[in-house]
């Protein structure tokens, strides 16, 4: 097995295991790119396109539930309130991820940029912790329509690597009253729409730059981040539930500095 394979083996590993974790997959995904020497542009599309394989996960596991929502369209309000939020949810990202796809790939996907922002986001995390209002939503169903609106915008602002979408969406729930395990659950829905529209633009852009071994590559990454990342989506609800975000707080600021620390000495 080549450098290539084994790279890919790896990233599609660390996509699966922090996907869902409030730690930024991408930022990972671009700390281990750079130590591993895999960020020319195949490196850069692979590490937004395997995140599917993680979000295919939450397909399978949560399947039953998506297809109560699909059939209940025609006849069900609560299975419309459901889709209505999600898809709201997913316009802000929709939107400002088609306007600034290009300057957030050549700017933003820097090493710097991901410490800097998973250590602002721990400590966002341990004061949001603090000072959430009391839970008023226990279900999707019962998300107000600009609630979800809201969250969309929140999970906008992972656009920028090191953020990362989970946390986002769970932090901004929890600021707009959502119970913390149902801005979970809300998180895994509506990342199917939100990564896979990242990732058809993505491969539209790169379309030019793509040969046969670098879709080998991000099909090997794609299968090992959808099996590594089932257990996380079964056990991540339980856990955030009893546990928090803080846990995950105190990961940011230590990783961060720690690879601040390391890229500032190694350059």
């Amino acid at each position: 097995m080549n450098h290539d394979s084994i790279s890919a083996l790896v990233l599609g590993a660390i996509e699966g295991f922090t996907e869902f974790l409030p730690i930024s997959s991408t930022g990972h995904l671009i700390l281990a790119g750079e130590l591993l020497g895999f960020q020319d542009n195949t490196g850069k599309v692979f590490e937004v396109v395997i995140q599917l394989g993680a979000i295919l996960a939450v397909v399978v596991f949560s399947f039953g539930r998506l297809w109560q929502v699909l059939v209940g369209l025609p006849s069900d309000p609560a299975a419309r309130r459901f889709a209505f939020a999600v898809i709201l949810a997913f316009l802000p990202a929709a939107v400002l991820g088609a306007i600034f796809h290009d300057f957030i790939k050549s700017v933003l996907f820097s090493p710097w940029v991901v410490c800097v922002s998973l250590v602002l986001g721990g400590v966002a995390i341990l004061v949001i912790e603090r000072m959430a209002p009391r839970p008023r939503f226990r279900s999707i169903e019962s998300i107000p329509m600009t609630t979800a609106l809201g969250i969309g915008f929140c999970q906008a602002v992972a656009m920028i690597p090191g953020v990362s979408r989970a946390g986002a969406t769970i932090l901004g729930g929890e600021l707009l009253g959502v119970d913390r395990r149902i801005a979970t659950e809300f998180s895994f829905y509506l990342a199917i729409p939100t990564m896979l529209g990242a990732t058809v633009l993505d491969l539209y852009k790169a379309r030019d730059d793509l040969t046969a071994n670098g879709m080998g590559l991000i099909a090997l990454g794609f299968i090992t981040a959808f099996v590594v990342a089932i257990p996380v989506v079964k056990g991540l609800i339980g856990f955030v539930g009893r546990y928090g975000l803080t846990p995950f707080a105190w990961y940011r600021i230590i990783f961060g500095l720690g690879f601040g620390a390391w890229l500032y000495y190694a350059g």
